[in-house]
């Protein structure tokens, strides 16, 4: 579920430097070797501290839905996105010009649309599925770009499994299952806008600027779910603390891994989180998968990682 917060730049257009310090002499002795090998270290532990950050806090965030509904939960939660974005990103939003905020704006609805019909989604039918379906946006965008048989290959797959998952049976919820892959629209559309957001706005400013507009949607949103039915301090820390570990900690393990790790590792371990999901909603929710389920969301983590690892360059 990473769509959850606003991405920051990809590996390819933040182009990091090499984190030495200027006054390093040409030959820093032999421990300048391990330098590398502690990078990537600390980079994959973070990716997976991350991932089990964001599906963690999906799962907490579902307690609160019996009294806040997941509209009341995803509302806190662009809250919670939008103050850590602004604080991070700064935007200077009297200087955007009128070809900036369009492509702002339509990440804010796509940002608030795709983490309400995702939470939606998780509430009919769990956390794995949900994720798993969801998973199948950015996963289309990759493979639509490639031109190789692998890819093509990987394609169907992933197709087929998605089929598996959703074919019929007594008790299936087809609207879940369609709230999910909205959510996978929703995320397709969000890697669409946030390149043309990085092209039109320096650094984190649209990303920023996008959670912000986006809270301000749900501002009403929240307000009227606290007048009609004010929430319990249970529900509201449930709320916050879904906000905190599926917006604030994956943003923020973003900006430290992706200077660490190449991108494609970044992009390989990113289609384990639809297992993570399975796993935190199979330990923390007893939400169990059978068999067929489980090899679905397999075929369709493999399909993506075969590709990546096929990639040259």
């Amino acid at each position: 579920m990473r769509p959850a917060s606003a991405s920051p730049q990809t590996p390819a257009d933040s182009a990091p430097g090499p984190d030495l310090d200027p006054g390093l002499a040409p030959n820093p002795g032999p421990d300048a070797d391990q330098r590398p090998t502690a990078r990537r270290f600390a980079g994959v532990a973070t990716m997976v501290a991350s991932g089990l950050s964001n599906q963690t806090g999906a799962a907490i965030g579902s307690h609160a839905f019996p009294v806040l509904g997941p509209l009341g939960v995803v509302a806190v939660r662009q809250y919670v996105a939008a103050i850590v974005l602004l604080a991070v990103g700064r935007p200077r939003l009297r200087a955007f010009t009128w070809w900036q905020w369009r492509p702002v704006a339509g990440l804010a609805v796509v940002f608030g649309t795709m983490n309400l019909s995702l939470y939606s989604a998780i509430d009919r039918i769990g956390l794995g599925l949900a994720v798993t379906l969801e998973f199948l946006g950015p996963l289309c965008i990759a493979l639509a770009a490639a031109r190789r048989r692998v890819d093509a290959c990987c394609a169907l797959v992933a197709a087929a499994a998605a089929v598996t998952l959703m074919r019929p049976r007594p008790s299936a919820d087809y609207l879940g299952m369609g709230l999910a892959l909205l959510a996978a629209v929703c995320w397709a559309s969000y890697i669409m806008l946030n390149r043309t957001v990085g092209r039109r706005v320096p650094g984190a400013q649209g990303s920023a600027a996008a959670a912000g507009l986006s809270a301000l949607m749900f501002l009403p949103v929240g307000i009227a779910i606290a007048v009609r039915q004010p929430p319990t301090v249970s529900a509201a820390v449930y709320a916050v603390t879904a906000g905190v570990l599926s917006s604030a900690v994956p943003y923020l393990a973003d900006l430290f891994t992706l200077r660490r790790v190449p991108a494609q590792a970044f992009g390989l371990f990113m289609s384990v989180n639809p297992v993570l999901a399975a796993l935190v909603g199979w330990v923390g929710l007893g939400q169990d998968l059978g068999w067929t389920e489980w090899i679905s969301v397999g075929a369709i983590v493999a399909a993506n990682a075969l590709s990546i690892l096929t990639r040259r360059g």
